[in-house]
């Protein structure tokens, strides 16, 4: 009989075609059924409202600053204005770092169903750029540029200056996609992963190289960035043929980057992950069998950590660059005290938010092993925080090396604020991962432990909540006694601890612990 319909390839004269290219069909139409079917996995009222939510911010953002403002070229909207080439180049290097972390980008399909039913490499790269922005720290760093372009030009240059920015954030996105996925092409082959270690240590050593000799300023005069700024405030109105050349020249841009990215992506999708095939192919030797179980259970949780792929590129990331930029600003300590909790907040999103995920079809396996639930519930929470204790020390170490010798309130409050943004973060992960379990394989590295829009939700409220208490112990620092920001930490981890217990009472309940293992095992 016929098995054209159910084929895997439908056969043309001279010319054959793969499933995800059927007659009638397009990457952009794939593209969009993977959307609506990744949609549908979203369940929430915070996910479903969304989209209306972020549109009424960004355009806020974009026209409000423009009125408080003094106008261009007048009080800090000019030091504001010679602060954005430095916030262009800072969004193209954060975003570059993001995508190199998840391997080229997210994907709209895990790995374990794009076997049956494959996907090319270009709807992959589509998919990749249209999940892009759904990123808390993209969406962040949009803001702030939009934000400050409208603050510092004013209401007559807005719509020219805006222009570009707008024209900067995509083509910005699709090039590092382009860079992301020929890196990615770069680890798979041999030896490929040492290259790319080496090149990141490169690039930490040339900001080194920078802090030593004293030419940062410089460096960061030269950026080609400025002819951006001056493209939006050139002529009367911001219209000039330097705006026209510009946003010409970046919608250019964007359009060869799409289309190189393709190709690129096609690049690495014909090339084996190593570092994945190496997780789940090779051989280790077994240790001595832990004397209790706590010291099993947590010898488990930490193998699945950092044995994936993506928590251990994501950690790294997380400690490397918000202290690569501590190093270059040379923030204070009142600046630095915020970046614990950003960091704390990312790492909480590489696996904390749908922490039971991490056990996938394991985890059937582990409810039948004769361990008290209170006591599986401590060793995740604690390996949790141990992960994001090490990745936000990493930045603060960073962060000392040019923010001078702290005072003792600054000490107790950096201190303070570094345990506080734990447990809030860790408190807050292990919360939704028992409400809204999802079944997700972390073995990819570009996976994510919840759908896209589900994680914006999760970003937002994780990154709000640490910025402002790193906020109220900035506030602290300033005190004269170092007792202030500890007596403030107490009370922020008594409420964690109480939020703690809530999610612990949870996971112990056997009915709905019976729910979130079944969901993830899934």
């Amino acid at each position: 009989m016929s098995t054209a319909v159910s084929s895997t390839e439908v056969s043309r004269p001279g010319r054959g075609r793969r499933l995800d290219r059927l007659p009638g069909g397009s990457h952009v139409a794939d593209v969009g059924s993977l959307l609506a079917m990744r949609g549908g996995l979203a369940h929430g009222r915070a996910a479903r409202r969304l989209g209306p939510v972020l549109v009424v911010l960004t355009v806020a953002v974009v026209v409000v600053p423009a009125f408080v403002g003094p106008g261009l070229g007048q009080g800090r909207a000019f030091d504001v204005l010679l602060l954005l080439p430095s916030g262009y180049a800072a969004f193209g290097g954060l975003a570059l770092a993001s995508a190199i972390a998840s391997g080229g980008g997210r994907e709209l399909l895990p790995r374990e169903q794009a076997t049956p039913y494959p996907v090319s490499a270009a709807t992959d790269h589509l998919g990749a750029l249209v999940l892009a922005p759904l990123n808390i720290a993209w969406i962040l760093q949009a803001w702030l540029l939009l934000g400050g372009t409208s603050y510092a030009v004013g209401p007559a240059h807005l719509v020219a200056a805006q222009s570009v920015v707008v024209a900067w954030l995509l083509a910005a996105t699709a090039v590092v996609q382009v860079l992301a996925w020929l890196l990615e092409a770069l680890r798979r082959r041999p030896y490929g992963v040492w290259v790319v270690r080496a090149l990141g240590l490169v690039l930490v050593a040339t900001v080194a190289a920078l802090q030593v000799t004293g030419t940062t300023q410089q460096a960061l005069d030269a950026l080609p960035t400025e002819v951006l700024v001056r493209a939006g405030v050139a002529g009367p109105a911001g219209f000039s043929g330097l705006w026209v050349a510009t946003v010409a020249t970046l919608l250019v841009v964007t359009v060869l980057a799409v289309v190189a990215g393709a190709w690129a992506a096609g690049v690495a999708a014909r090339r084996a992950p190593r570092e994945e095939v190496r997780a789940e192919t090779g051989s280790r030797t077994p240790r001595r069998a832990p004397r209790t179980d706590v010291g099993a259970l947590l010898r488990l949780d930490r193998a699945s950590v950092w044995r994936a792929v993506p928590m251990r590129r994501g950690l790294v990331v997380l400690a490397v660059m918000p202290g690569l930029i501590a190093v270059l600003g040379a923030l204070p300590w009142e600046s630095a005290i915020i970046l614990p909790g950003l960091v704390a907040s990312g790492g909480a999103l590489l696996f904390g938010v749908n922490a039971w995920c991490l056990d996938g079809r394991g985890g059937l396996w582990r409810e039948s092993l004769p361990v008290a639930p209170g006591l599986v519930f401590g060793a995740r929470a604690l390996v949790l925080a141990e992960a994001l204790l090490l990745a936000s020390g990493g930045t603060l170490v960073m962060a000392a090396l040019r923010a001078g010798a702290p005072t003792s309130a600054e000490l107790a409050a950096v201190l303070a604020v570094w345990v506080v943004v734990v447990a809030q973060a860790v408190s807050a992960s292990m919360t939704w991962s028992a409400r809204s379990p999802y079944a997700v394989d972390l073995r990819s590295a570009r996976a994510t432990p919840a759908p896209p829009a589900v994680m914006v939700v999760y970003s937002a409220k994780l990154a709000l909540t640490t910025t402002l208490t790193g906020l109220v112990f900035a506030v602290t620092a300033r005190a004269p006694d170092p007792t202030v920001p500890l007596v403030t930490a107490g009370v922020f981890l008594l409420w964690s601890a109480v939020r703690l217990l809530r999610a612990r009472d949870v996971w112990v309940d056997p009915v709905r612990r019976a729910g979130v293992v079944t969901t993830v095992a899934a």
